[in-house]
């Protein structure tokens, strides 16, 4: 299968045809597909999605995909390293939530986003003028980032949320969707905190997880803050100490604290 490697942190193309000339693949880097136009079927991992103007999705490095086009289609691509977003977003806690909420969830880039009416108008625009910021790049780097900044705000906003007849499915969902999008901000996950956002005891919370989740909330954001970290220094772009502040610890050495397990 071919893969497709990127060095840049971030290119912008925008294309129409009526053929999809690429094998399928997948590729080093994510990919923010935008369909401004035609409709067609968009592949990914084996899985059959419909698309239409309008539908935009957001593929991780490890998804295969290809398009069957119907009608003649006018892509817009936004491809990005993970290393671009923190580079953005480092310092910035509510660009960080909303931004690596979108790239970290893995059911996220197995759909596409279904947006209201009024965000779809402004998603179109914030293209146009991605497009436009294009024609100089190097000029214009600094406004572009906003749009992505914009974009990533519009999203997340327009998550499909999860539903079951089942309210305590409903309730971990929450908590669950809540700690994936505060996992870069430690203070967030104190019991107490999450305990005064759910409207709940402090002392009910962590017996309520564990019960429902098989593992103590403790555990459960130790592993999957462990999780993202490892991926991060697998994949050697970052120092300790960027990944350090991108997670909100005081220094290397509490980094490799939390590594340790202790």
């Amino acid at each position: 299968m071919k893969r497709y490697r990127q060095l840049e942190p971030v290119l912008i193309s925008s294309f129409e045809t009526a053929e999809w000339k690429h094998p399928i693949h997948n590729h080093n880097h994510f990919e923010l597909i935008y369909i401004k136009k035609g409709k067609g079927i968009h592949h990914i991992n084996k899985e059959i999605l419909a698309y239409c103007s309008g539908d935009i999705f957001l593929l991780g490095p490890e998804e295969e995909h290809y398009f069957e086009i119907e009608e003649s289609t006018h892509f817009i691509y936004l491809k990005f390293s993970e290393r671009y977003l923190v580079q953005e977003y480092l310092g910035d806690e509510k660009g960080v939530s909303e931004m690596k909420y979108l790239i970290n969830c893995r059911e996220l880039r197995l759909s596409k986003f279904e947006l209201v009416l009024a965000d779809l108008d402004l998603i179109d625009k914030l293209f146009d003028l991605i497009l436009g910021l294009n024609v100089a790049p190097q000029l214009n780097e600094q406004l572009i980032r906003l749009q992505v900044r914009a974009l990533g705000k519009i999203l997340r906003r327009n998550l499909p949320k999860m539903v079951t007849g089942d309210p305590a499915d409903r309730n971990m969902t929450a908590i669950f969707e809540y700690i994936h999008e505060h996992i870069y901000l430690p203070d967030k996950l104190r019991a107490v905190v999450m305990a005064d956002h759910f409207n709940i005891s402090t002392d009910y919370i962590g017996p309520y997880f564990k019960r429902n989740a098989g593992i103590t909330l403790r555990n459960y954001i130790r592993d999957y803050r462990i999780s993202l970290i490892s991926k991060r220094m697998k994949n050697g772009k970052h120092t300790l100490k960027q990944i350090a502040a991108e997670f909100g610890l005081t220094d290397e050495s509490h980094l490799k604290k939390i590594l340790s397990g202790k």
